[in-house]
């Protein structure tokens, strides 16, 4: 059994939201200029250099690449043979999170109450935590500040098998098409298929964690991906909502077995600034 103290954690947790807030990825950054030369659209080119510019200021000066600096989002692989010391796993997150979005002077949006109340946190918190027990005597933490102009511009649909293949795309491509230019394109569209109800909606936010110049290792729905991906850069949002043929920079899926009567399939935008970062304790 290894022991890690809950100020470890802090500390993990602080830099990863601090660095995903300021740094964009390097896919998410090579898809953009990679869209800049190819995008038809004057203005659309326009947008995605002043996008770049603003991402490589953040960088260089160590402040926000967004205004909105999101709800603290971590997927969590926690090994079997890890015991926290001085604290609780959770506890030591959140206070991450809380140094991080005080220290770091990112936006808080937390409110405590979602309907009668809503007063601000003040300090980003509670996180959402997602966490898988693994193997082994480290944990990996993969996290991510999810802003909600996108965030609100998703959906699931528990379809049933009858649907096919077809009804799963219908539902993605309306989705993005609903959404129009809400959610700040260019976009990373995640999509979570199988499981329940909640389980396509975490695989879906998981999905938009995952680099964008990777492919689901089924070949199937690597295709399914790039075929998606083209349609929806041909609905013509473009860059901003502007016109254009570069509304999304990716479209990641993710899958899970599901129930025989079932076929759920949840699909969660990020804008443009799809913030993630990792590390291993």
């Amino acid at each position: 059994m290894r022991t890690i103290s809950a100020e470890t954690v802090t500390a993990a947790v602080k830099k990863l939201f601090m660095d995903c807030n300021y740094f964009i990825g390097k896919d998410i950054m090579n898809a953009l200029e990679n869209a800049e030369k190819s995008e038809t659209s004057p203005v659309g080119k326009s947008v995605l250099s002043q996008i770049i510019e603003n991402d490589k200021i953040a960088a260089k000066e160590e402040i926000p690449l967004c205004q909105d600096t999101g709800m603290a989002v971590l997927f969590v692989e926690y090994g079997d043979k890890v015991a926290i010391e001085n604290g609780s796993f959770d506890e030591a997150v959140n206070e991450g999170v809380r140094q991080a979005y005080g220290d770091g002077y990112l936006r808080k949006s937390v409110v405590a109450d979602p309907v009668f109340d809503r007063v601000n946190t003040k300090d980003n918190t509670p996180a959402i935590i997602h966490t898988k027990i693994v193997s082994g005597n480290q944990i990996k933490i993969t996290a991510g500040g999810k802003g909600f102009g996108s965030e609100n511009m998703s959906a699931i649909k528990m379809l049933t098998p009858s649907y096919g293949v077809e009804g799963v795309k219908q539902f993605i491509l309306d989705t993005v098409r609903s959404a129009g230019p809400n959610p700040c394109p260019p976009i990373v569209v995640g999509v979570g298929i199988g499981g329940t109800f909640e389980r396509a909606a975490q695989l879906a936010k998981k999905a938009t964690f995952r680099p964008i110049d990777t492919h689901n290792e089924d070949e199937r729905y690597a295709a399914l991906e790039d075929e998606l991906l083209e349609k929806i850069n041909k609905m013509g949002f473009g860059p901003a909502g502007l016109g254009g043929n570069t509304t999304a920079l990716g479209v990641n899926i993710e899958t899970s077995p599901t129930h025989i009567a079932g076929m759920p399939v949840a699909v969660n935008i990020c804008c443009h600034a799809a913030r993630h970062a990792s590390t291993i304790i």
